[in-house]
């Protein structure tokens, strides 16, 4: 079972606002990568995928790993798989007014993940199979933890991820290359500890969050950044029933929101998201490229299921 999930993180994580910070796969891993001290900028012909898109894929890939699972003899049920709405949760900061007057910062998302996280019927299906069948039940759906695909990160260390299993296959069948699409994917979406530091020191992003701070305390929220409140947001509403921390999220998310769009820090804080990935990128074009090329066809070959 797959689910991305809202979450409290770092603000070196929540500062990735546009739609290029997801994952993708494409074409092997070597013929992504450019040779050695060459930099050849990104193939701009090709474009991200929409948050709806990505629902599409994420979508296709419980379906295949649903076939998968049946043919190794066991059950399955696919999903839930976030959609649009949850998709807008964990940014630097909250700017659409409308989005924050539905969800504050995302609740019932993650009360909904946490749902899913103890009653989830592959959870419950799993717990009850006899140690045995559970072993092959996990073996089937995520590989062998000893045989790895390993993908080396821009900002040093690297990560794993088994070979085989349910998932890989379904990978493999979406982006054409499951351990290609692992390496290219991680590379993409690895980049932020690289370039977050000179976002969060420059002068722009300084002098719209000062503004943002200022308009929240003229509002009776008193916060100095967004971070803040993300750090807080717990004990904000401890004690509060649900409904009463939903409603006091909502006020306050609203108001940060309408402070973000008068001083145009969202804006702002996307710009330089841009600004900065772009240039992080260029040492990384031939991931990038490989990245968006395997999104695209994953998108494609997940119509045709």
């Amino acid at each position: 079972m797959r689910r991305r999930t809202s979450a409290l993180v770092p603000l070196v994580v929540l500062l990735c606002l546009t739609a290029g910070c997801g994952g993708g796969q494409g074409e092997r891993a070597d013929a992504a990568r450019p040779s050695q001290g060459e930099a050849a900028p990104p193939d701009t012909r090709l474009r991200d995928l929409t948050p709806a898109e990505e629902v599409e894929i994420d979508r296709a890939e419980d379906r295949l790993v649903l076939r998968c699972m049946e043919r190794e003899g066991f059950r399955y049920w696919p999903g839930p798989v976030a959609g649009v709405e949850e998709r807008k949760t964990g940014r630097y900061v909250v700017d659409d007014v409308d989005w924050a007057r539905r969800h504050g910062y995302g609740r019932a998302f993650d009360r909904a993940a946490e749902q899913t996280r103890r009653t989830h019927p592959n959870i419950t299906y799993a717990n009850a199979l006899p140690e045995r069948e559970r072993i092959r039940y996990s073996l089937a759906l995520d590989g062998d933890l000893d045989d790895v695909v390993t993908a080396e990160l821009p900002s040093g260390g690297a990560v794993r991820t088994p070979r085989e299993g349910c998932h890989a296959e379904a990978r493999e069948h979406l982006y054409g290359d499951h351990a290609a699409w692992f390496r290219a994917a991680k590379t993409v979406t690895s980049l932020t500890p690289l370039y977050v530091p000179l976002i969060l020191r420059d002068e722009r992003l300084t002098s719209a969050s000062d503004a943002w701070a200022r308009c929240m305390a003229k509002a009776g929220k008193p916060f100095r950044s967004p971070d803040e409140i993300r750090e807080k947001r717990d004990g904000l509403v401890q004690g509060m029933s649900e409904d009463e921390a939903q409603r006091a999220e909502v006020e306050l998310a609203v108001t940060e929101a309408e402070c973000a769009r008068e001083t145009s820090l969202g804006t702002t804080a996307r710009s330089l998201e841009r600004e900065y990935r772009a240039k992080a990128l260029a040492d990384h074009a031939g991931e990038f490229t490989a990245y968006r090329t395997m999104r695209l066809a994953a998108l494609s070959r997940a119509r045709d299921l």
